[in-house]
């Protein structure tokens, strides 16, 4: 018998209200927690510096709360973990499972471009995944 706990989570990102679909997941999945005895907990996806507010994070907790969909524990920041993963990521790189990649955005669109120019995106998905 597996005697793992339930654990699982919502994570709206604050770059706008709280959208129907993220609200219909967190129901689900508070329920499941609370049948199964589990915890349920809230993830801030804060990464998008640019289009995340305070304003919106604190609009998405309300309306969690008025929804009466509590988590158990502290709220996650995906800003504030970036530690843990720097640290998989050197994990990842000394066991040759990813490599560093020093190309600017543009120097990746203007690859992109080419390869789709060229169709190698296309034969790449043939060779490597079942279309």
């Amino acid at each position: 018998m597996n005697n793992m706990k339930i654990r699982v989570r919502i994570a709206p990102s604050p770059t706008g209200y709280l959208h129907i679909g993220t609200a219909q997941s967190a129901l689900y999945n508070w329920l499941f927690a609370r049948k199964n005895k589990g915890e349920f907990c809230l993830r801030i996806e804060d990464t998008d510096k640019e289009r995340s507010t305070k304003e919106y994070e604190r609009s998405i907790l309300e309306a969690l709360e008025w929804l009466g969909l509590k988590w158990n524990g502290e709220i996650i920041r995906q800003s504030e973990r970036g530690i843990y993963y720097r640290k998989a990521l050197e994990r990842l790189i000394t066991e040759g499972k990813a490599f560093w990649c020093n190309h600017t955005k543009e120097e990746l669109e203007m690859e992109r471009k080419e390869q789709e120019e060229k169709k190698i995106v296309k034969e790449i998905r043939k060779k490597h995944w079942v279309e």
